[in-house]
């Protein structure tokens, strides 16, 4: 009788470990995190794991889920968590539209990497968390990959000064309409001493500033060659346009002039470059809430707008979760239900952005978040729905109403919706793009003088075609064309 006994207490057993979905503490299903730290320049993982723990606890009588949480710093983000995605080590990853390599969503996609969450969505406290309109807006072939993390939903970009250098240079900064205007305030930068009077983040800024021009639709900075001119509604070769030689010529002549310098196109500035007193003026990308640049650099700065807001194709996903294609289902159900506590419960989102209370951040008189310390430090905007996190320091009080105001009144691209199927040119795409460090991004940079400006592109056109990029434009205005047609 006892061996009958113990043989069932057996059996249950391993039934419960089988239905927990693989090692979960108490039955509950395990899901791997992985997600970038961009506050940081070291990971403390003890104190991620303090955070873990923390979390685990919360929601153990909440959702059946336990979480393991590991962070990359945001430099080698895309190479590691790329990796462990190959590797299947990862159930839930954070990824956006403009990451590199393997974890971009686009590639993703295209590679069978991310699992299908459309039929996992409907009627969980997930989906019910943001308008429809998000979830649509973040389709692929019109399948759920991604959850979108409700921030600045729309695209748009901001001129960024650092306070104490611009009120030392008495600078107007409201009269800036066009980036040449910021030579008055560059120079006196550089008579100031400042290593970085413009600081470009060793980011080519071509799409960006010219957003107002184009719809980069393929949103991916090495084939910003290539985008719909809003004017005329076709897709163009934007190296053969007026505005792509205006701004390299730019670019260079600030190189020239001391006002960028060459850490920028050889890629030594860091991420925490703009957290020193080393520069003037860089760029931001526009929220509802600015202010967040104050704490995320800590010092103040001051923030204007440049160009107008756009929804578009990517917009929607410049933060976002996936469920990781090597998941069972019971792991992406997992996911889905821990994304939904996440994104509804305004303790577990401060806890999972902010850290510990008392040890990571406080609540100043104002009931926002104040930041204390360097072991634990994430924002908003690559963490949690903006509709549930408790704002930091400085914030609006309306703080929800902001983010659906902002996203509200954004323009809305010609191209919005619009996906290119790379299937029939993607060798071409991508052999395309590799040529991109050669020759654009220093170009954008700096790294080519003003009197080779012109002969440079040229060869970058050349290079281009020899790569394939005729074929590439004809599928690219072929699909699009079609697109608009069908719309």
């Amino acid at each position: 009788m006892k061996r009958k006994v113990l043989a069932l207490l057996l059996v249950t057993a391993m039934v419960a470990g089988i239905l927990g979905g693989c090692g979960g503490k108490s039955g509950r299903t395990k899901i791997n995190i992985l997600r970038a730290c961009f506050n940081l320049e070291a990971i403390d993982e003890a104190q991620v794991k303090k955070v873990e723990t923390a979390i685990n606890d919360y929601i153990k009588d909440k959702i059946n889920v336990e979480v393991s949480i590991k962070e990359i710093g945001s430099g080698e983000y895309a190479e590691k968590a790329g990796n462990a995605v190959a590797n299947k080590e990862v159930n839930l990853l954070w990824t956006a539209s403009w990451e590199e390599g393997k974890i971009k969503t686009s590639n993703l996609v295209s590679n069978d990497m991310v699992y299908d969450i459309t039929a996992l969505l409907p009627d969980t406290a997930l989906y019910k968390s943001m308008d429809a309109g998000q979830w649509e807006a973040t389709k692929f072939d019109g399948k759920n990959y991604f959850v979108p993390v409700y921030k600045d939903n729309v695209e748009g970009y901001d001129i960024m000064y650092r306070k104490e250098a611009l009120d030392a240079a008495n600078f107007d900064y409201k009269k800036v309409s066009k980036l040449p205007d910021l030579e008055p305030y560059l120079e006196a930068c550089k008579k100031a001493g400042l290593k970085y009077p413009f600081l470009l983040q060793k980011t080519a800024m071509f799409y960006r500033f010219y957003i107002d021009k184009f719809d980069f639709f393929t949103s991916e900075s090495e084939s910003n060659f290539v985008a719909v001119d809003r004017a005329t509604d076709k897709v163009v070769l934007t190296i053969d346009t007026p505005q792509y030689k205006e701004y390299c010529d730019l670019i260079a002549d600030w190189r020239a002039k001391g006002y960028i310098h060459e850490d920028e196109y050889t890629k030594v500035v860091t991420d925490t470059t703009t957290q020193s007193k080393d520069w003037g003026v860089s760029w931001w990308t526009d929220t509802p809430n600015n202010a967040e640049a104050n704490n995320r650099y800590n010092q103040d700065v001051v923030v204007y707008p440049f160009s107008n807001r756009w929804a578009h194709s990517n917009s929607a996903l410049g933060s976002c979760y996936c469920v990781t294609a090597n998941s069972n289902k019971a792991q992406a159900q997992a996911c889905i239900d821990f994304l939904g506590l996440l994104y509804t419960d305004t303790k577990l989102a401060d806890l999972f952005t902010y850290g510990i209370e008392g040890e990571d951040w406080k609540l100043n008189s104002d009931k926002q978040v104040e930041k204390l310390g360097k072991k634990y430090n994430h924002s908003m905007w690559e963490s949690v729905s903006a509709l549930v996190i408790t704002p930091e320091t400085g914030s609006p009080k309306n703080f929800a109403d902001a983010y659906r105001e902002f996203n509200g009144s954004a323009k809305t691209s010609s191209a919005a919706g619009f996906r290119f199927d790379f299937s029939k040119v993607n060798a071409e795409y991508t052999a395309c793009k590799n040529l991109f460090a050669e020759y654009g991004f220093i170009l954008e940079t700096g790294g080519v003088a003003k009197a080779d400006v012109a002969s440079k592109i040229a060869e970058y056109k050349a290079a281009l075609q020899e790569a394939g990029l005729q074929k590439l434009i004809d599928e690219f205005s072929s699909q699009y064309e079609a697109w608009k047609k069908n719309k």
